[in-house]
């Protein structure tokens, strides 16, 4: 396990911003958190090489491009030696519309979200491609009704 990286008070606000809104630029974002915009420059890049702050990325409204249904899925493998377990996860990675997946302790051993444009592309989805992997020995699926929380924003 990783070693939490230890943040002072000045760290955790840059990262609480960029957690809000990662195109602040740098004088904001210094102005924001009480620092000289080269000193959060710096402080930036070494919460980078810390592996604190990964890419940068936009977030995207799934309904907006037809991917408005969300599918938790819990799968179970046939098999938990590691080379069945490393091809699954192989494929889930190569999987666009699996957009999350966790190993999981207890009944289950992946919990994956999946999003899709409606119940007939998440049914072919589930019965020609993931059903069909040959080390899933079945599946169970819950459709999210409404998003309550959404949030990528962790708690610092």
């Amino acid at each position: 396990m990783k070693q939490a990286v230890q943040l002072d008070p000045i760290d955790r606000r840059i990262v609480e911003q960029l957690q809000a809104d990662a195109s602040l630029g740098s004088a904001l974002l210094a102005e924001r958190v009480g620092a000289s915009s080269a000193s959060v420059w710096r402080r930036i890049k070494s919460l980078e090489a810390a592996g604190v702050l990964g890419a940068t990325v936009r977030l995207v409204d799934p309904r907006t491009i037809g991917r408005g249904v969300t599918v938790l899925c819990n799968v179970r493998m046939r098999s938990h030696d590691s080379g069945p377990c490393e091809e699954f996860e192989r494929y889930v990675a190569a999987c666009p519309e699996i957009i999350e997946c966790f190993s999981m302790s207890g009944d289950w051993d992946y919990l994956l979200r999946i999003v899709v444009a409606d119940v007939d592309d998440y049914n072919a989805f589930l019965m020609k491609r993931l059903l069909r992997q040959p080390h899933v020995g079945g599946a169970s699926s819950h459709f999210a009704l409404a998003v309550t929380k959404y949030t990528t924003a962790l708690p610092i």
